[in-house]
């Protein structure tokens, strides 16, 4: 799987979500702040969608919409959702064919050990389908506010 860059046509995707199927073609004519995470409540997850979640009328306001996706499932998603009070829609991607196509399911290694695993990142996607700006290995403080501030100069 190549790696996506700036330029290059969002991989359409569908997933399901809290109210139901979540399409790439359901944000065409809007900016879309797309974030893979590793795992529902986990400290850096928390803290990333809570980052976004404050953000989210910001996001709004400059005509983005965001969306979360890891392979919790939706149920998952959704007690993390009401434990947190988050606003940000979640997408459950638990055969991994989304992360697979914006190459977000990596090796990773942790002791030594190899595995495959979610790389935190986002893709900022305009609104002709086309991937403007691309995080990788993503540190949480301060990116949404980032990826707000590249939404805004789009």
């Amino acid at each position: 799987m190549a790696e996506l860059d700036a330029g290059a046509k969002a991989p359409d995707f569908e997933m399901a979500g809290a109210d139901g199927p979540v399409r790439l073609a359901d944000y065409a004519g809007k900016a879309l702040v797309l974030y893979f995470y590793p795992k529902d409540d986990t400290s850096g997850c928390t803290k990333e969608a809570q980052e976004f979640s404050a953000l989210s009328a910001d996001f709004a306001a400059a005509g983005a919409a965001v969306l979360g996706v890891s392979k919790d499932s939706v149920a998952s998603h959704g007690k993390f959702t009401a434990k947190y009070g988050l606003s940000v829609p979640l997408g459950s991607d638990p055969e991994g064919a989304t992360l697979e196509a914006y190459g977000a399911w990596v090796e990773k290694s942790m002791y030594g050990r190899k595995y495959m695993g979610i790389e935190r990142s986002t893709f900022l996607i305009d609104g002709a389908g086309v991937i403007r700006r691309v995080w990788r290995k993503v540190k949480v403080p301060g990116h949404a506010a980032e990826v707000l501030a590249a939404v805004k100069a789009l």
